[in-house]
Protein backbone atom coordinates (compact mmCIF):
# COMPACT_ATOMS: atom_id res chain seq x y z
CA UNK A 1 0.00 0.00 0.00
CA UNK A 2 2.78 2.47 0.97
CA UNK A 3 4.21 1.62 -2.69
CA UNK A 4 1.28 3.66 -4.15
CA UNK A 5 0.95 7.32 -4.91
CA UNK A 6 -1.67 9.56 -3.66
CA UNK A 7 -3.01 9.97 -7.25
CA UNK A 8 -2.73 6.15 -8.13
CA UNK A 9 -4.55 5.07 -4.47
CA UNK A 10 -7.34 8.11 -5.86
CA UNK A 11 -7.54 6.39 -9.44
CA UNK A 12 -7.73 2.98 -7.93
CA UNK A 13 -10.65 4.02 -5.38
CA UNK A 14 -12.36 5.60 -8.28
CA UNK A 15 -12.46 2.97 -10.53
CA UNK A 16 -13.40 0.43 -8.27
CA UNK A 17 -16.40 2.83 -6.71
CA UNK A 18 -17.32 3.16 -10.25
CA UNK A 19 -17.11 -1.02 -10.98
CA UNK A 20 -19.28 -1.15 -7.87
CA UNK A 21 -22.31 0.88 -8.46
CA UNK A 22 -22.29 0.17 -12.39
CA UNK A 23 -24.26 -3.18 -11.74
CA UNK A 24 -26.71 -1.48 -9.58
CA UNK A 25 -27.59 1.37 -12.35
CA UNK A 26 -28.22 -1.52 -14.63
CA UNK A 27 -30.88 -2.83 -12.41
CA UNK A 28 -32.61 0.64 -11.70
CA UNK A 29 -35.41 0.10 -14.94
CA UNK A 30 -35.94 -3.70 -14.54
CA UNK A 31 -35.76 -4.63 -10.68
CA UNK A 32 -39.60 -4.68 -9.78
CA UNK A 33 -41.26 -5.09 -13.32
CA UNK A 34 -38.83 -8.35 -13.54
CA UNK A 35 -40.32 -9.95 -9.85
CA UNK A 36 -43.62 -8.98 -11.30
CA UNK A 37 -42.97 -10.81 -14.37
CA UNK A 38 -42.26 -13.96 -12.27
CA UNK A 39 -45.13 -13.51 -11.07
CA UNK A 40 -45.03 -12.12 -7.71
CA UNK A 41 -47.88 -9.32 -6.72
CA UNK A 42 -46.42 -5.97 -5.16
CA UNK A 43 -47.07 -7.28 -1.90
CA UNK A 44 -45.00 -9.64 -1.85
CA UNK A 45 -42.36 -7.82 -3.45
CA UNK A 46 -42.69 -5.59 -0.58
CA UNK A 47 -42.14 -8.61 1.62
CA UNK A 48 -39.08 -9.82 0.30
CA UNK A 49 -37.77 -6.57 0.10
CA UNK A 50 -37.14 -7.09 3.98
CA UNK A 51 -35.08 -9.43 3.94
CA UNK A 52 -32.33 -6.92 3.05
CA UNK A 53 -33.61 -4.15 5.69
CA UNK A 54 -33.13 -6.54 8.48
CA UNK A 55 -30.13 -8.83 7.51
CA UNK A 56 -28.24 -4.94 7.08
CA UNK A 57 -29.68 -3.80 10.18
CA UNK A 58 -28.57 -6.53 12.13
CA UNK A 59 -24.78 -6.88 11.17
CA UNK A 60 -24.21 -3.44 9.97
CA UNK A 61 -21.89 -2.30 13.00
CA UNK A 62 -20.27 -6.30 13.48
CA UNK A 63 -18.84 -6.12 9.67
CA UNK A 64 -17.58 -2.78 10.43
CA UNK A 65 -15.57 -4.12 12.63
CA UNK A 66 -14.85 -7.23 11.40
CA UNK A 67 -13.33 -4.79 8.18
CA UNK A 68 -11.33 -2.85 10.78
CA UNK A 69 -9.86 -6.11 12.20
CA UNK A 70 -9.17 -8.51 9.37
CA UNK A 71 -8.58 -5.88 6.66
CA UNK A 72 -10.62 -4.02 3.98
CA UNK A 73 -9.80 -6.05 1.29
CA UNK A 74 -10.85 -9.80 2.77
CA UNK A 75 -14.39 -7.86 3.46
CA UNK A 76 -14.66 -6.32 0.50
CA UNK A 77 -14.06 -9.72 -1.67
CA UNK A 78 -16.31 -11.63 0.25
CA UNK A 79 -18.83 -8.98 -0.26
CA UNK A 80 -18.77 -8.63 -3.97
CA UNK A 81 -18.88 -12.41 -4.59
CA UNK A 82 -21.94 -12.33 -2.27
CA UNK A 83 -23.33 -9.96 -4.54
CA UNK A 84 -22.31 -11.97 -7.57
CA UNK A 85 -24.25 -14.95 -6.25
CA UNK A 86 -27.34 -13.10 -5.11
CA UNK A 87 -27.37 -11.62 -8.93
CA UNK A 88 -26.86 -15.48 -10.55
CA UNK A 89 -30.33 -16.54 -8.23
CA UNK A 90 -31.76 -13.46 -9.37
CA UNK A 91 -32.23 -14.26 -13.12
CA UNK A 92 -33.47 -17.80 -12.07
CA UNK A 93 -35.81 -16.88 -9.48
CA UNK A 94 -39.50 -17.80 -9.79
CA UNK A 95 -40.52 -17.52 -6.78
CA UNK A 96 -41.50 -15.69 -3.17
CA UNK A 97 -38.58 -17.47 -1.32
CA UNK A 98 -36.00 -17.45 -4.48
CA UNK A 99 -36.48 -13.97 -4.15
CA UNK A 100 -36.63 -13.59 -0.68
CA UNK A 101 -32.95 -15.68 -0.58
CA UNK A 102 -32.32 -12.91 -3.04
CA UNK A 103 -32.64 -9.56 -1.21
CA UNK A 104 -30.99 -11.46 2.22
CA UNK A 105 -27.88 -11.77 0.40
CA UNK A 106 -28.09 -8.48 -1.17
CA UNK A 107 -28.24 -7.45 2.71
CA UNK A 108 -25.19 -9.35 3.55
CA UNK A 109 -23.88 -7.81 0.70
CA UNK A 110 -24.40 -4.16 1.61
CA UNK A 111 -23.32 -4.59 5.30
CA UNK A 112 -19.85 -6.20 4.74
CA UNK A 113 -19.44 -3.67 1.56
CA UNK A 114 -20.36 -0.52 3.58
CA UNK A 115 -17.73 1.28 4.44
CA UNK A 116 -14.28 -0.68 3.73
CA UNK A 117 -13.58 0.80 0.21
CA UNK A 118 -13.79 4.66 1.84
CA UNK A 119 -11.33 3.37 4.83
CA UNK A 120 -9.16 1.96 2.40
CA UNK A 121 -8.93 4.65 0.17
CA UNK A 122 -8.45 7.41 3.45
CA UNK A 123 -5.97 5.23 4.91
CA UNK A 124 -3.74 4.24 1.72
CA UNK A 125 -3.78 8.15 1.05
CA UNK A 126 -2.44 8.97 4.13
CA UNK A 127 0.79 5.96 4.05
CA UNK A 128 1.35 7.76 0.51
CA UNK A 129 1.26 10.93 2.27
CA UNK A 130 0.49 12.05 5.23
CA UNK A 131 -0.41 15.41 4.29
CA UNK A 132 -2.96 14.50 1.65
CA UNK A 133 -6.27 16.13 1.24
CA UNK A 134 -8.16 12.92 0.59
CA UNK A 135 -11.73 14.92 0.76
CA UNK A 136 -11.07 16.11 -2.63
CA UNK A 137 -11.15 12.00 -3.69
CA UNK A 138 -14.46 11.75 -1.21
CA UNK A 139 -15.98 14.50 -3.42
CA UNK A 140 -15.04 13.08 -6.53
CA UNK A 141 -16.55 9.89 -5.80
CA UNK A 142 -19.78 11.58 -5.12
CA UNK A 143 -20.03 12.29 -9.35
CA UNK A 144 -18.69 8.83 -10.14
CA UNK A 145 -21.96 7.03 -8.31
CA UNK A 146 -23.66 9.24 -10.16
CA UNK A 147 -22.06 9.02 -13.24
CA UNK A 148 -22.20 4.69 -12.93
CA UNK A 149 -25.06 4.71 -12.44
CA UNK A 150 -26.67 6.94 -14.83
CA UNK A 151 -24.74 5.24 -17.12
CA UNK A 152 -25.76 1.74 -16.14
CA UNK A 153 -29.35 2.55 -16.21
CA UNK A 154 -29.46 4.20 -19.24
CA UNK A 155 -27.76 0.77 -20.76
CA UNK A 156 -30.10 -1.51 -19.23
CA UNK A 157 -32.80 0.98 -20.53
CA UNK A 158 -31.39 0.32 -23.85
CA UNK A 159 -31.46 -3.58 -23.29
CA UNK A 160 -35.00 -3.95 -22.22
CA UNK A 161 -35.52 -1.77 -25.79
CA UNK A 162 -33.79 -4.18 -27.72
CA UNK A 163 -36.46 -6.68 -26.58
CA UNK A 164 -35.68 -10.46 -25.64
CA UNK A 165 -32.62 -12.49 -27.05
CA UNK A 166 -33.50 -16.29 -27.23
CA UNK A 167 -34.95 -17.03 -24.71
CA UNK A 168 -34.50 -14.43 -22.32
CA UNK A 169 -37.00 -12.39 -22.10
CA UNK A 170 -36.16 -8.10 -22.10
CA UNK A 171 -36.60 -7.24 -18.33
CA UNK A 172 -33.84 -10.25 -17.91
CA UNK A 173 -31.11 -9.28 -20.17
CA UNK A 174 -29.89 -6.17 -17.99
CA UNK A 175 -29.50 -8.40 -15.27
CA UNK A 176 -26.94 -10.89 -17.23
CA UNK A 177 -25.12 -7.71 -18.11
CA UNK A 178 -25.20 -6.80 -14.70
CA UNK A 179 -23.88 -10.47 -13.65
CA UNK A 180 -20.56 -9.81 -16.18
CA UNK A 181 -19.77 -6.47 -14.70
CA UNK A 182 -19.78 -7.87 -11.44
CA UNK A 183 -17.09 -10.88 -12.79
CA UNK A 184 -15.00 -8.04 -13.77
CA UNK A 185 -15.32 -5.60 -10.75
CA UNK A 186 -14.36 -8.38 -8.56
CA UNK A 187 -11.56 -9.34 -10.74
CA UNK A 188 -10.20 -5.63 -10.56
CA UNK A 189 -10.71 -5.37 -6.88
CA UNK A 190 -8.37 -8.11 -6.20
CA UNK A 191 -5.73 -6.68 -8.79
CA UNK A 192 -5.74 -3.08 -7.77
CA UNK A 193 -6.83 -2.61 -4.20
CA UNK A 194 -3.37 -3.62 -2.22
CA UNK A 195 -3.60 -3.70 1.77
CA UNK A 196 -1.44 -4.03 4.98
CA UNK A 197 -3.95 -6.16 6.61
CA UNK A 198 -3.70 -5.22 10.41
CA UNK A 199 -4.38 -8.13 11.70
CA UNK A 200 -5.34 -12.14 10.60
CA UNK A 201 -6.91 -14.72 12.20
CA UNK A 202 -9.59 -15.94 14.80
CA UNK A 203 -8.53 -13.88 17.58
CA UNK A 204 -9.42 -11.07 15.45
CA UNK A 205 -12.40 -12.01 14.49
CA UNK A 206 -13.37 -12.82 18.01
CA UNK A 207 -12.02 -9.44 19.21
CA UNK A 208 -14.11 -7.26 16.67
CA UNK A 209 -17.45 -9.30 17.35
CA UNK A 210 -16.68 -8.34 21.18
CA UNK A 211 -16.42 -4.84 20.04
CA UNK A 212 -19.51 -4.43 18.23
CA UNK A 213 -21.40 -4.38 21.48
CA UNK A 214 -19.73 -1.71 23.00
CA UNK A 215 -20.18 0.48 20.20
CA UNK A 216 -23.76 0.17 19.51
CA UNK A 217 -24.12 1.27 23.61
CA UNK A 218 -21.83 4.25 23.02
CA UNK A 219 -23.97 5.73 20.03
CA UNK A 220 -27.45 4.69 21.81
CA UNK A 221 -25.82 6.55 24.89
CA UNK A 222 -25.74 9.78 22.66
CA UNK A 223 -29.05 9.28 21.37
CA UNK A 224 -30.34 9.64 24.95
CA UNK A 225 -28.38 12.35 26.00
CA UNK A 226 -28.84 14.51 22.54
CA UNK A 227 -32.28 15.91 21.73
CA UNK A 228 -30.80 17.29 18.32
CA UNK A 229 -29.21 14.51 17.90
CA UNK A 230 -32.33 11.56 18.33
CA UNK A 231 -34.31 14.06 16.20
CA UNK A 232 -31.68 14.11 13.11
CA UNK A 233 -31.71 10.01 13.40
CA UNK A 234 -35.44 9.54 13.72
CA UNK A 235 -35.68 11.25 10.14
CA UNK A 236 -34.15 8.52 8.93
CA UNK A 237 -37.66 6.70 9.77
CA UNK A 238 -39.75 8.77 7.55
CA UNK A 239 -37.15 9.16 4.90
CA UNK A 240 -36.92 5.53 4.54
CA UNK A 241 -40.47 4.84 4.62
CA UNK A 242 -41.45 7.46 2.07
CA UNK A 243 -38.52 6.81 -0.40
CA UNK A 244 -39.99 3.38 -1.05
CA UNK A 245 -42.44 5.64 -3.78
CA UNK A 246 -39.97 6.91 -6.02
CA UNK A 247 -37.81 3.67 -5.80
CA UNK A 248 -39.95 0.96 -5.82
CA UNK A 249 -43.28 2.12 -6.80
CA UNK A 250 -42.15 4.64 -9.62
CA UNK A 251 -41.92 2.14 -11.77
CA UNK A 252 -45.20 0.26 -11.79
CA UNK A 253 -46.95 4.10 -11.82
CA UNK A 254 -45.18 4.36 -14.49
CA UNK A 255 -46.27 1.29 -16.31
CA UNK A 256 -49.67 2.21 -15.22
CA UNK A 257 -49.56 5.65 -17.90
CA UNK A 258 -47.33 4.40 -20.01
CA UNK A 259 -49.76 0.77 -20.88
CA UNK A 260 -46.93 -1.82 -20.20
CA UNK A 261 -43.34 -2.81 -17.88
CA UNK A 262 -41.92 -3.27 -20.93
CA UNK A 263 -42.15 -0.01 -22.46
CA UNK A 264 -42.13 1.45 -18.60
CA UNK A 265 -38.70 0.05 -18.09
CA UNK A 266 -37.43 1.44 -21.59
CA UNK A 267 -38.60 4.71 -20.42
CA UNK A 268 -36.40 3.98 -17.04
CA UNK A 269 -33.52 3.72 -18.19
CA UNK A 270 -32.67 7.33 -19.88
CA UNK A 271 -34.87 8.52 -17.00
CA UNK A 272 -33.21 7.13 -14.33
CA UNK A 273 -29.68 8.43 -16.06
CA UNK A 274 -31.34 11.68 -15.97
CA UNK A 275 -32.55 11.14 -12.40
CA UNK A 276 -28.79 10.37 -11.00
CA UNK A 277 -27.76 13.61 -13.23
CA UNK A 278 -30.64 15.58 -11.27
CA UNK A 279 -29.41 14.14 -7.80
CA UNK A 280 -25.74 15.79 -8.10
CA UNK A 281 -27.28 18.94 -9.56
CA UNK A 282 -29.36 19.19 -6.56
CA UNK A 283 -26.12 18.27 -4.02
CA UNK A 284 -24.48 21.19 -6.15
CA UNK A 285 -26.93 23.76 -4.47
CA UNK A 286 -25.89 22.76 -1.24
CA UNK A 287 -23.92 25.77 -0.30
CA UNK A 288 -26.05 28.54 -1.96
CA UNK A 289 -28.94 27.03 0.37
CA UNK A 290 -26.32 26.79 3.33
CA UNK A 291 -25.56 30.44 2.72
CA UNK A 292 -29.22 31.31 2.09
CA UNK A 293 -31.48 29.50 4.52
CA UNK A 294 -28.84 27.64 6.86
CA UNK A 295 -28.40 23.82 7.18
CA UNK A 296 -31.48 23.29 9.10
CA UNK A 297 -33.90 25.55 7.54
CA UNK A 298 -32.90 24.17 4.20
CA UNK A 299 -33.15 20.63 5.57
CA UNK A 300 -36.65 20.96 6.53
CA UNK A 301 -37.62 22.65 3.31
CA UNK A 302 -36.51 19.92 1.11
CA UNK A 303 -38.33 17.51 2.97
CA UNK A 304 -41.47 19.08 2.32
CA UNK A 305 -40.75 20.10 -1.31
CA UNK A 306 -39.57 15.90 -1.74
CA UNK A 307 -43.26 15.05 -0.74
CA UNK A 308 -44.69 17.72 -2.93
CA UNK A 309 -42.98 16.07 -6.06
CA UNK A 310 -43.59 12.25 -4.81
CA UNK A 311 -47.66 14.01 -5.10
CA UNK A 312 -46.88 15.15 -8.28
CA UNK A 313 -45.55 11.07 -9.38
CA UNK A 314 -49.12 10.11 -8.11
CA UNK A 315 -51.44 12.97 -9.61
CA UNK A 316 -50.25 14.10 -12.86
CA UNK A 317 -50.87 12.14 -15.63
CA UNK A 318 -49.31 11.33 -18.64
CA UNK A 319 -45.67 9.72 -18.96
CA UNK A 320 -44.22 13.68 -19.66
CA UNK A 321 -45.79 14.96 -15.98
CA UNK A 322 -45.04 11.15 -13.94
CA UNK A 323 -41.14 11.48 -15.42
CA UNK A 324 -40.58 15.24 -14.45
CA UNK A 325 -42.27 14.71 -11.07
CA UNK A 326 -39.27 12.25 -10.85
CA UNK A 327 -36.37 14.63 -11.79
CA UNK A 328 -37.81 16.91 -9.33
CA UNK A 329 -37.83 14.07 -6.74
CA UNK A 330 -34.20 13.49 -7.02
CA UNK A 331 -33.06 16.70 -7.11
CA UNK A 332 -34.57 17.32 -4.27
CA UNK A 333 -32.85 14.21 -2.72
CA UNK A 334 -29.42 15.40 -3.91
CA UNK A 335 -29.73 18.21 -1.76
CA UNK A 336 -31.35 16.58 0.60
CA UNK A 337 -28.53 14.37 1.87
CA UNK A 338 -25.16 16.74 2.32
CA UNK A 339 -27.70 18.68 4.52
CA UNK A 340 -28.60 16.62 6.66
CA UNK A 341 -25.43 14.14 7.17
CA UNK A 342 -23.38 17.47 7.49
CA UNK A 343 -25.98 18.47 10.19
CA UNK A 344 -25.47 14.73 11.68
CA UNK A 345 -21.80 15.20 11.94
CA UNK A 346 -21.59 18.30 13.75
CA UNK A 347 -23.34 16.41 16.44
CA UNK A 348 -20.98 13.78 17.15
CA UNK A 349 -17.10 13.82 17.98
CA UNK A 350 -14.45 11.59 18.15
CA UNK A 351 -14.51 7.92 18.01
CA UNK A 352 -18.25 8.01 18.25
CA UNK A 353 -18.51 9.55 14.83
CA UNK A 354 -18.61 6.36 13.16
CA UNK A 355 -20.91 4.20 15.44
CA UNK A 356 -23.56 7.08 14.84
CA UNK A 357 -23.48 7.35 11.44
CA UNK A 358 -23.82 3.49 11.40
CA UNK A 359 -26.79 3.81 13.55
CA UNK A 360 -28.13 6.72 11.46
CA UNK A 361 -27.98 4.90 8.53
CA UNK A 362 -29.32 1.72 10.00
CA UNK A 363 -32.90 3.72 11.49
CA UNK A 364 -33.47 3.65 6.87
CA UNK A 365 -33.35 -0.18 6.59
CA UNK A 366 -36.30 -1.05 9.36
CA UNK A 367 -38.10 1.96 8.12
CA UNK A 368 -37.84 1.34 4.50
CA UNK A 369 -38.77 -2.49 5.08
CA UNK A 370 -41.76 -1.20 6.58
CA UNK A 371 -42.49 0.96 3.86
CA UNK A 372 -42.34 -1.37 1.47
CA UNK A 373 -44.31 -3.80 3.16
CA UNK A 374 -47.27 -1.18 3.98
CA UNK A 375 -47.13 1.42 1.12
CA UNK A 376 -47.27 -2.84 -1.65
CA UNK A 377 -50.34 -3.64 0.09
CA UNK A 378 -51.99 -0.20 0.16
CA UNK A 379 -51.42 -0.13 -3.63
CA UNK A 380 -52.50 -3.71 -4.06
CA UNK A 381 -55.74 -3.09 -1.77
CA UNK A 382 -56.64 0.55 -3.37
CA UNK A 383 -54.03 2.15 -5.74
CA UNK A 384 -50.58 2.90 -6.65
CA UNK A 385 -51.52 6.47 -6.69
CA UNK A 386 -53.10 6.29 -3.22
CA UNK A 387 -49.85 4.42 -1.87
CA UNK A 388 -47.51 7.43 -3.19
CA UNK A 389 -49.91 10.10 -1.67
CA UNK A 390 -49.26 8.10 1.96
CA UNK A 391 -45.42 8.25 1.38
CA UNK A 392 -45.47 11.56 0.14
CA UNK A 393 -47.09 13.00 3.78
CA UNK A 394 -44.67 10.63 5.76
CA UNK A 395 -41.48 12.29 4.28
CA UNK A 396 -43.06 15.60 4.43
CA UNK A 397 -43.82 15.54 8.13
CA UNK A 398 -40.39 14.81 9.22
CA UNK A 399 -39.81 18.38 8.61
CA UNK A 400 -40.58 19.69 11.76
CA UNK A 401 -37.52 16.99 13.28
CA UNK A 402 -35.20 19.94 12.15
CA UNK A 403 -36.37 22.51 14.44
CA UNK A 404 -34.33 21.01 17.68
CA UNK A 405 -31.02 21.49 15.28
CA UNK A 406 -32.25 25.35 14.36
CA UNK A 407 -32.98 26.18 17.86
CA UNK A 408 -29.97 25.04 18.58
CA UNK A 409 -27.60 26.48 15.85
CA UNK A 410 -29.49 30.12 17.02
CA UNK A 411 -28.62 29.43 20.50
CA UNK A 412 -25.04 29.11 19.61
CA UNK A 413 -25.09 32.07 17.17
CA UNK A 414 -26.29 34.03 20.01
CA UNK A 415 -24.16 33.25 22.78
CA UNK A 416 -21.30 33.25 19.96
CA UNK A 417 -17.78 31.60 20.30
CA UNK A 418 -17.04 31.68 23.99
CA UNK A 419 -20.62 30.34 24.95
CA UNK A 420 -18.80 27.25 27.12
CA UNK A 421 -18.25 23.38 27.18
CA UNK A 422 -19.53 21.62 24.57
CA UNK A 423 -21.36 17.99 26.25
CA UNK A 424 -19.74 14.85 25.63
CA UNK A 425 -20.29 13.45 22.14
CA UNK A 426 -21.01 16.73 21.00
CA UNK A 427 -18.87 18.88 18.54
CA UNK A 428 -16.75 21.68 20.05
CA UNK A 429 -18.14 24.23 17.29
CA UNK A 430 -21.91 23.34 18.78
CA UNK A 431 -24.58 21.80 16.62
CA UNK A 432 -26.16 23.87 13.80
CA UNK A 433 -22.75 25.78 13.19
CA UNK A 434 -22.30 27.60 10.11
CA UNK A 435 -19.82 25.86 8.90
CA UNK A 436 -19.06 23.68 6.09
CA UNK A 437 -22.03 21.28 4.75
CA UNK A 438 -19.79 18.27 5.72
CA UNK A 439 -17.04 18.55 8.21
CA UNK A 440 -13.52 17.95 7.27
CA UNK A 441 -12.64 16.14 10.50
CA UNK A 442 -14.80 13.48 9.21
CA UNK A 443 -16.15 13.22 5.92
CA UNK A 444 -19.02 11.53 4.62
CA UNK A 445 -18.94 8.04 3.68
CA UNK A 446 -20.75 7.74 0.43
CA UNK A 447 -21.74 4.31 0.52
CA UNK A 448 -23.16 5.23 4.52
CA UNK A 449 -25.15 7.88 2.76
CA UNK A 450 -26.41 5.53 -0.19
CA UNK A 451 -27.71 3.06 2.83
CA UNK A 452 -29.62 5.60 3.59
CA UNK A 453 -31.84 4.65 0.84
CA UNK A 454 -33.81 1.60 0.43
CA UNK A 455 -31.10 -0.47 -1.23
CA UNK A 456 -32.19 -2.51 -4.24
CA UNK A 457 -30.04 -5.40 -5.96
CA UNK A 458 -26.46 -4.37 -7.26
Amino acid sequence: MTALSVRQVRFRYLTLYGLRWLPTGLLTPVMVLLMQERGLSLSQIGLVATAQGLVVLALELPTGGLADALGRKPVLVVAWAVCLVSLVLFVVADSFWMFFLVWALQGIYRALDSGPLESWYVDATLAADPEAEYERGLGWAGTVIGVAIGAGALLGGGLVALGPVGPVSALALPVLVAIALQVAALVALTVLLVEHRPAQGAAAVRASVAEAPRMVGQAVGLLRRNRVLLALVAVELFWGFGMVTFESLLPVRLAEVVGGADRAAALLGPASSAAWLANAAGAALTPLMLRRLGAAPAAALMRVLQGVTVVGMGLLAGPVGVLIAYLACYTVHGASNPLHMGLLHRQVDGPYRTSVLSLNSMMGQPAGALGAVVLTALADATSITVAMLVGAVMLAVAAPLYLPAWRAGRRTADAGPDAGEHRPGESATGPGHPGPALDPAGPVDPVTVAATTPARPG
